[in-house]
């Protein structure tokens, strides 16, 4: 179930996405804009931004994964804005990173999406939200995959197993960084 922010996001965004041509740029741009003008109006930085990114994130995948574009696509977007924002606003770029991926997978989740494809899709996000930041993309491989994993894994055995597939197979992600994030989370639990 989605939170009442997130279902502002969902709501909002639907229509935005079905008429985007270019959707990576309209959800990283409406994800980073949210999240600026929401921790702007509440003055939290510290304590609120992890739910706001959280709560964006989710809505934000929830409306990729309903409408006709592509999951992934849409989901790295999202992912990418949420974190540049979290760049912006002086909050704890790692930690956003992994609430994001982990906020994806619910959101998606939520609307009985596909997973695997928001798994990637917040990989993906957090791989091009490292160069845009200039951090480790190794590091923001392994912390996207680790809330990817950890979202996952709460819905499900299932779930967590369609994911960690759909991250091991897919050509463009890192396979060693990928496998040793998997294992990193596993360990974890």
């Amino acid at each position: 179930m989605l939170s009442t922010l997130a279902n502002k996001v969902s709501e909002s965004l639907t229509s935005v996405i079905e008429g985007a041509v270019d959707v990576v740029a309209v959800t990283r741009d409406t994800a980073k804009k949210t999240i600026i003008d929401t921790i702007k109006g509440t003055g939290e930085v510290a304590t609120g931004s992890m739910d706001v990114i959280t709560d964006v994130v989710s809505g934000g995948a929830a409306a990729v994964s309903k409408s006709a574009k592509s999951t992934t696509e849409g989901v790295a977007g999202i992912v990418e804005g949420a974190i540049d924002a979290a760049k912006e606003i002086g909050a704890d770029t790692g930690g956003a990173i992994e609430e994001a991926a982990e906020g994806a997978i619910k959101g998606v989740s939520a609307v009985s999406g596909d997973l695997g494809e928001a798994g990637v899709g917040a990989v993906k996000g957090a791989i091009a939200a490292a160069s845009d930041i200039g951090t480790d993309a190794t590091e923001a491989t392994t912390k996207a995959v680790v809330g990817v994993i950890k979202a996952a894994d709460e819905i499900g055995s299932e779930a967590g197993g369609v994911v960690r597939k759909a991250l091991l197979s897919t050509a463009a992600l890192p396979r060693e960084v990928i496998r040793a994030a998997i294992g990193s989370s596993e360990k974890q639990s």
